[in-house]
């Protein structure tokens, strides 16, 4: 199951890197975003795959019972997926105003707002 999530996160990977290189800007958006799905799929693998048992802790016990996931890595993909929400928020005002100002997405047009 790692393997497969392994390699779904590095097609996510290529795919977000390949669309970050074009030139469009909102090619470039979702390229960060589909990057960042990556990064939140290789921590939620990292932190192991079970389905054994829930990561609770029991009234009488310290740790965590031998077989379960970690949930500090699902806590930091929770986090990660709200601060990515807010950059994607922020870079769609950007590509709107950037399209109202130039007209076009293709970033070679960028350089005629320069003043």
């Amino acid at each position: 199951m790692e393997l497969l999530f392994a390699i779904i996160a590095g097609v996510l990977f290529a795919a977000g890197l390949y669309l970050m290189l074009r030139r469009s800007i909102l090619k470039l958006v979702m390229g960060l975003v589909l990057i960042g799905h990556s990064a939140n799929i290789t921590i939620f693998t990292a932190g192991g795959l079970t389905r054994a048992r829930s990561a609770i802790i029991a009234p009488d016990a310290t740790t965590l019972p031998a077989g379960s996931a970690d949930p500090l890595p699902q806590a930091l993909i929770l986090t990660a997926i709200v601060i990515s929400f807010g950059v994607l928020a922020f870079a769609i005002v950007l590509v709107s105003r950037a399209w109202q100002e130039v007209g076009n997405d293709d970033t070679d047009q960028f350089a005629e707002t320069d003043r």
